[in-house]
């Protein structure tokens, strides 16, 4: 794996210290985790080397990880705090907007976190040389496209996990490494909810539908992802009814209504059947044995026990059983070398005090790369340094699942041998193409709506969020008895047309609750100082806020507060905000709501990302997909929706 190791730039050589990819996050490893999500990434930063400071209102810090000792490989985790005071960006989120978050106030900080890929990371080592275009640079590297991870957290413990590039995009990371990395960070910083946008494909097949119908979740759903929101109304039931039609559709039913026009689904089906240790019934039972298949094959290109297209040659001068016999002559030379790398040469001088022919030996050896002989895979690469050819053995016995029962059968171990990998993702890529986005000249009418109703509703829910634990997740607990900890949060009123309330009607707008400890004897005078101090310093729209009760309860100041209220108790502090001459609704991630109304066909009522077009009448806006706007046309210079079409037909027409 290369290395994108800084060294090589004069204004990194440092002394850093380096930590190990794979452990990084671990409870521990660099830091305890407790006390709330803003504790956790101050005590974190305090790991990290500072790149930048104060550079449009962002802060740099970089983390140097290890993936690899032998060869020595490491990469870097870059650590953005971005201020919504001084940040020249947006401050409004569109990710939250998107994925139902509007209503949470902006916070004062956004923290990303960033592991570049080798395009990114040349592009900041090169912004670092040229000093008069650092500012530029510093705020490109943040928005850039093509890192190969990017997540953003709010500094009231709210992320977003906005790319993950790996093997396929061509990072030197596998997928599955990078999503456990983000885990820990998330587990290490104790964050409350993450969200993201699954986009994932594979040989252009959707992730979250080829995966959701074998698995009943997404591919993120391995970490804990559930359903967050779906898109043109598509709500959590829908989505879970449409996983269930799409998963249950019996095989046989398929291979009724395909056959006849498509032979090629059918044998597919049996093919995997007969590979198939268990009866494969409904095309969930396919695909999950499809994929399962698929992550224990190996990469290379084909498996095979013998070569066959050198066999069946007329040309070939050497018998299949001599050949046979030569190959196994080279495995078990090769056993001798304890799976290690041995020279084309060492392998050809062991295996001719058995078979005194070389040139059948040459044969053999130019044939084996990448072949199954028995229960093992012989390997063949070039090495880098030396030019040779080296083989070396793998066992495969335990690789393929349920091998006990493959041994038994000879004619099943044999022809799991024969599907390569890339054949695997042809037969998956052709069930996805004519199964899952079925055509209507492979089955009936009945079958081909019902798959693509299901189909379309699966990949209109691409908003994914993980929960963790809730709310609250503090780990503070009391120090030798002396603190104790309440959960607080903030209310204000507000006004305006929010969610169905008509304008001038009042609504109380909360905070998620914050972990407040005080000492066992604190007066509700200290409380509440404490509460106001640390919400301002989370939300950016509570800086003028002025404190006014506490909901359900009427303490004197002086008043302790344990011994009014308990320990873990939550409660509600009320309030308002001293208007600064702006709409104070401009302190919602959703900016000011009432000026832009959602009311589509499809059933949505919120922003959800997807193109849309406003009404030139009454403003109001609709999906482009559910009015039949192709994606590849320019939506109207002037649109009238239909409702507002007809109240026009019905007015009297002018004298």
């Amino acid at each position: 794996m290369s290395s994108l190791d800084p060294s090589g730039c004069k204004k990194r050589k440092r002394v850093e210290r380096v930590f190990k990819f794979k452990a990084f996050g671990e409870q521990g490893y660099p830091i305890e985790s407790c006390g709330t999500f803003r504790d956790n990434v101050k005590a974190l930063l305090e790991y990290g080397n500072v790149e930048m400071a104060f550079v449009n209102g962002m802060t740099f810090w970089s983390f140097q990880l290890e993936v690899h000792r032998h060869p020595p490989s490491h990469i870097l985790l870059f650590v953005v705090e971005e201020s919504a005071e001084a940040s020249s960006l947006n401050r409004h989120c569109k990710h939250c907007i998107y994925v139902g978050w509007g209503d949470h106030m902006i916070c004062n900080k956004k923290y990303h976190f960033l592991v570049p890929s080798k395009d990114t990371m040349a592009a900041f080592l090169s912004y670092e040389e040229n000093h008069s275009s650092i500012v530029m640079g510093k705020l490109n590297f943040v928005e850039l496209n093509g890192h190969t991870m990017h997540g953003v957290f709010h500094s009231n413990g709210f992320g977003h996990l906005l790319c993950v590039n790996g093997l396929e995009m061509g990072s030197d990371l596998a997928g599955h490494h990078i999503l456990e990395f983000w885990s820990r960070l998330c587990d290490c910083l104790q964050a409350r909810k993450v969200s993201l946008i699954d986009l994932a494909k594979q040989k252009s097949m959707d992730l979250r539908l080829l995966h959701g119908v074998a698995y009943g979740q997404s591919w993120f759903g391995q970490w804990g992802y559930q359903f967050g929101r779906g898109s043109f109304g598509v709500t959590q039931q829908m989505y879970q009814k449409a996983l269930e039609a799409l998963q249950n559709i019996p095989l046989c039913i398929l291979a009724h209504h395909i056959g006849t026009s498509n032979m090629e689904i059918p044998i597919l089906f049996s093919r995997y059947q007969t590979l198939s240790s268990r009866s494969l019934v409904t095309l969930a039972d396919l695909l999950r044995f499809m994929l399962d298949l698929k992550s224990h094959l190996p990469k290379e290109s084909v498996l095979h026990t013998h070569n066959p297209g050198i066999l069946v040659e007329n040309s070939c001068r050497w018998s299949p059983k001599r050949i046979e016999m030569a190959a196994r002559v080279i495995v078990e030379s090769l056993k001798k070398a304890k799976f290690r790398w041995v020279s084309r040469q060492e392998v050809r001088d062991a295996a001719r005090a058995y078979v005194g022919d070389t040139g059948l030996l040459d044969f053999v050896l130019k044939s084996l790369g990448n072949h199954v002989v028995g229960k093992y895979l012989v390997r063949r690469c070039l090495n880098p340094v030396t030019k040779v050819l080296e083989y070396c053995l793998e066992d495969i016995s335990n690789t393929l699942p349920n091998q006990e029962e493959l041994v038994t059968s000879d004619s099943k171990l044999k022809a799991r041998y024969k599907i390569s990998r890339a054949q695997l993702m042809n037969d998956m890529f052709y069930i996805y193409r004519h199964v899952l986005k079925g055509q209507k000249k492979d089955m009936d009418s009945t079958i081909t709506s019902t798959i693509s109703l299901a189909a379309r509703i699966v990949l209109d829910s691409k908003y994914f969020v993980k929960d963790y634990n809730g709310e609250i997740r503090s780990k503070v607990e009391s120090e030798a008895g002396e603190k104790s900890k309440l959960y607080c949060t903030i209310a204000i009123q507000d006004t305006g047309e929010i969610d169905g309330h008509k304008e001038g009607e009042k609504k109380l707008i909360t905070t998620p609750y914050e972990t407040i400890m005080l000492r066992n004897n604190a007066t509700f005078d200290e409380v509440i100082e404490e509460v106001v101090k640390n919400f301002k310093e989370i939300y950016w729209g509570l800086k003028s806020f002025v404190f006014g009760s506490i909901i359900n309860l009427n303490p004197k100041g002086s008043d302790q507060v344990f011994r009014v209220t308990k320990t873990g108790s939550k409660l509600v502090f009320q309030g308002k905000l001293v208007e600064t001459g702006s709409n104070h609704e401009s302190i919602y991630e959703s900016g000011p709501r009432q000026r832009f109304i959602v009311d589509c066909g499809c059933g949505a009522k919120d922003d959800d990302g997807e193109r849309m077009v406003a009404c030139d009448i009454c403003e109001v806006w609709q999906h482009t997909r559910c009015l039949k706007i192709p994606n590849n046309e320019e939506t109207p210079n002037i649109y009238v929706c239909s409702r507002c079409e007809q109240d026009i037909l019905v007015l009297p027409a002018l004298p």
